[in-house]
């Protein structure tokens, strides 16, 4: 009876495993698929946006815009991203453009829907003025954090090859100056010593006869 107990107790703990198992693989597959659906999607739409920014009129400056606000923070995002994790204050600047993306986003929709959806063309030449000023903004915002990150980066790789640079030239004119080990002959000395207690010797026995 012990053994039938143990056995149901042993396959509920696997079956339990295999369920948590089966659980998260599912879980990590739909993420997956919806990453790749949105990296596919922001793919096609930098595509139409590329096409339209080369038209001239409103619609073509609505995608210029647009495309320049994204060129703008994905670069940026990379930037920080790239230092973050070694740099503390690189990491903080990265929740700061977290921030800036969100209302980059919400500017990006309604450019969207500017060009999806509104027909009276009067009407979006008189938000142009706001809409340049908010993308300005936004864009000069995550550029200051880019180039920050930049001279920062320089910065330290100039910092760090000059200590290195100062530290090789003292070992290189260490190297220069050498001088034999105390307690070590070098092969001259040792010879001349040996020529030496040789002629004592032989003084020695010359005197002796």
């Amino acid at each position: 009876m012990e053994i039938v107990i143990a056995w149901l107790v042993l396959s509920l703990v696997v079956f339990g495993v295999f369920v948590a198992v089966v659980v998260r693989g599912v879980r990590a597959a739909r993420r997956g698929i919806t990453r790749a659906r949105r990296e596919v999607r922001r793919t096609l739409t930098d595509a139409a946006l590329t096409a339209r920014s080369a038209q001239p009129g409103l619609m073509g400056e609505l995608a210029r815009m647009r495309r320049e606000l994204r060129l703008s923070l994905d670069s940026t995002r990379g930037t920080l991203s790239a230092g973050a994790g070694r740099d503390p204050a690189l990491r903080e600047a990265l929740g700061l453009l977290d921030q800036l993306a969100q209302h980059a986003e919400r500017l990006d929709g309604e450019l969207a829907l500017l060009m999806a959806a509104e027909p009276d063309r009067a009407r979006v030449s008189a938000r142009l003025p706001d809409l340049r000023g908010r993308t300005a903004r936004i864009r000069s915002s995550a550029d200051a954090l880019r180039q920050a990150a930049q001279d920062r980066a320089r910065h330290d790789d100039t910092a760090g090859l000059d200590a290195l640079h100062e530290q090789i030239a003292l070992e290189a004119n260490a190297l220069r100056h050498w001088s034999p080990v105390t307690g070590q002959i070098t092969g001259e000395q040792g010879f001349g010593q040996v020529t030496d207690r040789g002629a004592v010797r032989r003084e020695a026995v010359e005197d002796g006869d």
